[in-house]
């Protein structure tokens, strides 16, 4: 078996193929180390069925904002739930994204890995879902636009963040922010992901809502629930919650014994013992919503029409509304986008010393589509997934893991109803270890200075704890410029007679400022205009691996599967006086 793998990595290696994808030995200009055909395949699958919840949750919530449905409310029941036209034509939209949520990831993840050959699978984004149905549109329509209106508004979102993409803002914004904070947001995401595994949305349901406390000790059973999701007696005693531990025992052990695949060997073990009704710890109850699961899930195959959803725009911007959310949608997704890339991009060892990363402009264009195809669809924004994460610690380092992503999605369009059936209790295990891995980075954060490890700490803290990328981002560059811009403004009115010591702060605009910020093509233009030659490969020139760095004693050794990858720390802090 192994010698066949081994074989057919050699082809594909020095096939086109492996060359457009920078497969080690493929013989590119720059070869990403350590990358094999089978494990990028085996990397996207863990990857897919990490991130397959989204297929019945984004359904979910957006459908809940009633999608196309009329809702003709009554003094009694203002969101029609009691009606039952209304609630099957709901029941038909929720149908409808579920295809289509198939669909949207299935394109975006193939769009990504084709164009900015990076492994990162592309989902409608939670959060942004969450912002698209409850605050613009409203549960079942009652919001003040309506669902067709802030689907406009989606695609312009995505026109404008294709044009700030094409003149280089977003690769721009990635650049200047600082390297701490930079390193902060990967170590931010993993205590991020490490949240959501914990809850019972999308993970173990470990933590569970407290009305004075906001979180708490959770692991009751859904008979313990109150109306708000409290748990009113049964702390620790869901048997799925032991599932979840399970999992992660098993996930961890694998992964100790550099099992090949651990991930999403325990990830498929979790999901099928659930899967049987006459169990204490079956994803599908006899219940309404159970019910409806297992008659869903019993289809196996099926194919669903997007007559509810496809091409449903409406662009009326008339009201006050849709601009507000149309530029909320915009700060937020382009902070969360960067974000999740740069920290992926980092995580997966292909980051430059200029804060940048490779094939960063078609990444932010692809994304950039992929908004715009998400809305086509009928859903929100489309962007990075940080269940990403869970591929590239399984070795995935290229296109072809994405690509594997989206043939996960492909086939998830026929069947759907066994992709949309796996249980929380099993991918949140992925989620908890993925971000443990992903903390590990912390070590790089210049914690000596303050004014670099005060907003790190912020950017870190904050993402868990609003449940959001992007508020972190935010916190910690508006806590950057406060903290160092008020230190400079003394230090220059003093004229250098009050300053902090300088010895220990990073210096991240030496590296920055020494590539051009001027987009590629537009500097291509030039040159042509003035009559000089041109490099295009003038950028790539300032990766890690270009030259030999001696090793330290407090360079941190990650082990990724059953190879040591030493990472470099890129601190770049002033020799201490």
């Amino acid at each position: 078996m192994a010698g066949w793998a081994d074989k057919l990595n050699d082809a594909v290696a020095h096939s086109a193929v492996g060359r457009y994808f920078q497969l080690e030995g493929s013989g590119h200009r720059r070869e990403r180390k350590n990358t094999r055909f089978t494990t990028e395949l085996r990397a996207g699958l863990t990857i897919f069925f990490a991130m397959a919840y989204i297929i019945s949750v984004n359904a979910s919530i957006i459908s809940d904002s009633g999608g196309t449905c009329v809702c003709n409310g009554t003094p009694s029941d203002p969101t029609c739930d009691a009606d039952a036209e209304y609630m099957n034509c709901v029941y038909e939209v929720k149908l409808n994204m579920i295809m289509a949520t198939s669909i949207i990831s299935m394109i975006s993840s193939i769009l990504i890995g084709l164009f900015a050959n990076l492994p990162l699978g592309m989902a409608p984004g939670m959060g942004l879902n969450a912002y698209f149905t409850y605050t613009i549109v409203g549960y079942h329509g009652s919001g003040n636009v309506s669902y067709q209106t802030a689907l406009a508004a989606v695609f312009l979102e995505g026109i404008i963040f294709l044009i700030l993409s094409i003149f280089g803002v977003r690769q721009w914004l990635a650049r200047v922010i600082p390297m701490s904070i930079k390193v902060a947001m990967g170590c931010g995401i993993g205590l991020y992901l490490c949240f959501i595994g914990l809850q019972s949305s999308a993970g173990i349901g470990l933590v569970r809502l407290d009305l004075s406390t906001l979180v708490t000790l959770g692991g009751c059973p859904d008979a313990a629930l109150d109306e708000n999701g409290v748990c009113q007696w049964g702390h620790m005693e869901s048997p799925t919650l032991y599932m979840g531990f399970l999992g992660l025992i098993l996930m961890s052990l694998l992964l100790m014994f550099r099992v090949r695949g651990a991930i999403l060997m325990a990830i498929v073990a979790i999901a099928i013992t659930s899967w049987p009704r006459n169990s204490p710890i079956t994803y599908f109850p006899y219940t309404d919503s159970g019910n409806n699961m297992f008659d869903y899930f019993k289809k196996v195959v099926t194919v669903h029409n997007l007559d509810a959803v496809l091409g449903k725009f409406n662009f009326d911007f008339t009201t006050k509304e849709i601009w507000i959310a149309l530029v909320t949608f915009l700060y937020v997704d382009i902070l969360d986008t960067t974000g999740t890339m740069y920290s992926m991009a980092r995580y997966g060892g292909f980051t430059d010393k200029t804060g940048d990363f490779e094939h960063s402009t078609w990444a932010f264009v692809g994304d950039a589509c992929c908004v715009t195809i998400g809305s086509c669809f009928g859903s929100s924004s489309c962007t990075a997934f940080v269940e990403s994460g869970a591929g590239i610690a399984e070795g995935g380092r290229t296109g072809i893991t994405a690509i594997t992503v989206a043939f996960g999605f492909f086939i998830s369009i026929f069947f759907s109803p066994i992709f949309a059936s796996f249980p929380p209790w099993s991918t949140g295990p992925a989620l908890i270890i993925v971000g443990s891995m992903m903390t590990s980075s912390v070590r790089n954060i210049n914690w000596d200075y303050p004014g670099d490890a005060i907003p790190s700490f912020i950017t870190m803290a904050v993402m868990p704890f609003t449940y959001s990328i992007a508020y972190g981002v935010i916190g910690g560059i508006f806590a950057y410029i406060i903290i160092n811009g008020t230190v400079l403004i003394i230090d220059k009115a003093s004229r250098g007679r009050i300053h902090p010591d300088y010895s220990m702060r990073e210096d991240w605009w030496t590296a920055v400022m020494s590539r051009s910020f001027v987009p590629l093509w537009i500097r291509y233009l030039i040159a042509k205009a003035r009559g000089q030659e041109f490099d295009w490969h003038q950028d790539e020139l300032d990766f890690d691996d270009d030259e030999i760095i001696e090793p330290d004693t407090e360079t941190p050794t990650v082990i990724v599967e059953s190879e040591e990858l030493e990472t470099i720390s890129s601190r770049g802090r002033n020799e201490k006086l």
